[in-house]
C-alpha cells in the first residue's frame, strides 16, 4: 500500500546521453549522468541535493521535472508516472510542480513586466479565474516573496538579482504546486542576500506546506534548509540520511572528504582535512565497482570489482560503502 505522505517516489532513474561520432553519426559512447537513483519525497518535506559539480544534481532534478526524458526508471508524483506522460499531460500537470533556476535573469522574460509574468501561470493553470481575481493574486504572491505591488508594471531588468529571484519564486508559486525544484537557487547571490532568500524559502513552505528538491554544491546552504540530505558522487547516491546525521556522523567516505572541506570558526583546530587524490573520474566511462574507489582512502579490492547499494545503517541512514 502506498504512503499517502508520499509527495514523489523516484524509482531506478537512469539519465544517459549519446555520444555520435563518425561519418554516419553513430552513437559510439554514452555519457552516464544519473545512474540509477531512487528515493521518497514526504509532503512539507526538503530534500537537499549536494554533490560536486558535474555529479548528476541538476540533471536529476530536470528529469523530476519532465524537463528530461529518463532512459530508464519511473518518477511517480502522486502515483502517477510523469515519464510515461506525453507532452500535453505533462503541461497540465506542471500546476503541481515547478521549478526555480539558478539565473533569474535568463528564466525571466525580459519583455513583460512583473504583473505579466506572475499573472501568466495562474491564466494557463486556472482559466476560469477572473481578471479582478488574477490581480488579487499577483498582489498577494508580490508581498508573499517581499516585492511591493506597485512595482508590478516594472521590468526584469529594473530589479537587482535578489529581487529577480524572488519574482522566480513569486512564478513557481502562482499555479500552487505542490512540489518545488530549486536547482542552485542562490549560487549566483551575495551572501548576505543569499540568507535572505532562504528564510523566505523555508517561510512560504512552512505557509503553504509544500516539498522542496533543492539542489546546491554549498554544505553550509544545504544544512540551512534541507531536513534530508542525499550526497550524489557521479550519477549515484553515496549517502542520505537527515540533515544532523550527515553533518555529525557521515558514513561514506566521500561524504566525510566534503563536510571537512567546509570552513568552520568553532573547530578549525581540530579538523583535519581529508584530500582526495585524482580527480572525479569521467562519466563517459565510469569506474567498475564502486565509483567512488580510484579516489577513496580506504578502497579495497572488492570495491573495484563489485558495486555497493544503499544500505540502512539505522534511523533511516543509508550509505552505500562496503567499509562502514
Amino acid at each position: 500500500m502506498t504512503d499517502q505522505s508520499n509527495i514523489l517516489e523516484v524509482k531506478n532513474v537512469i539519465k544517459e546521453y549519446p555520444i555520435k561520432g563518425g561519418f554516419f553519426h553513430r552513437v559510439i559512447n554514452k555519457v552516464q549522468a544519473v545512474s540509477d537513483v531512487s528515493f521518497i519525497l514526504k509532503k512539507g518535506e526538503t530534500l537537499g541535493l549536494v554533490g560536486e559539480s558535474g555529479c548528476g544534481k541538476s540533471t536529476l532534478g530536470r528529469a523530476l521535472m519532465g524537463l528530461e526524458t529518463p532512459t530508464s526508471g519511473s518518477v511517480l508524483f502522486d502515483n502517477i508516472d510523469l515519464v510515461t506522460m506525453n507532452n500535453s499531460e505533462l503541461l497540465k500537470a506542471r500546476k503541481n510542480f515547478q521549478i526555480i533556476f539558478q539565473d533569474p535573469f535568463s528564466s525571466l522574460n525580459p519583455k513583460m513586466t512583473v504583473y505579466k509574468l506572475l499573472e501568466e501561470p495562474i491564466k494557463n493553470f486556472y482559466p476560469e479565474i477572473s481578471k479582478n481575481e488574477r490581480i488579487e493574486q499577483v498582489k498577494e504572491l508580490m508581498t508573499d516573496v517581499g516585492l511591493r505591488p506597485e512595482f508590478a508594471g516594472r521590468y526584469p531588468h529594473e530589479f537587482s538579482g535578489g529581487q529577480r529571484q524572488r519574482i522566480s519564486i513569486g512564478r513557481a508559486l502562482a499555479s500552487k504546486p505542490q512540489l518545488i525544484i530549486c536547482d542552485e537557487p542562490v549560487s549566483a547571490l551575495d551572501v548576505s542576500i543569499q540568507a535572505q532568500i532562504l528564510n523566505l524559502l523555508m517561510k512560504l513552505q512552512k505557509k503553504y506546506n509544500f516539498s522542496y528538491v533543492f539542489i546546491s554544491h554549498d554544505l553550509h546552504v544545504i544544512r540551512h534548509i534541507s531536513s534530508r540530505i542525499a550526497v550524489m558522487y557521479l550519477g549515484r547516491f553515496v549517502e542520505v540520511a537527515n540533515s544532523n546525521a550527515i553533518y555529525t556522523n557521515p558514513l561514506h567516505p566521500y561524504s566525510k572528504a566534503l563536510l571537512s572541506a567546509v570552513p568552520s570558526i568553532a573547530d578549525r583546530k581540530n579538523k583535519k582535512r581529508i584530500l582526495l587524490e585524482g580527480d572525479v573520474p569521467s562519466p563517459i566511462n565510469p569506474p567498475t565497482g564502486c565509483r567512488f574507489h580510484p579516489r577513496c582512502p580506504i578502497a579495497t579490492e572488492k570495491c573495484a570489482i563489485e558495486t555497493p547499494t544503499l544500505e540502512n545503517y539505522g534511523d533511516n541512514h543509508f550509505a552505500s560503502c562496503f567499509n562502514i
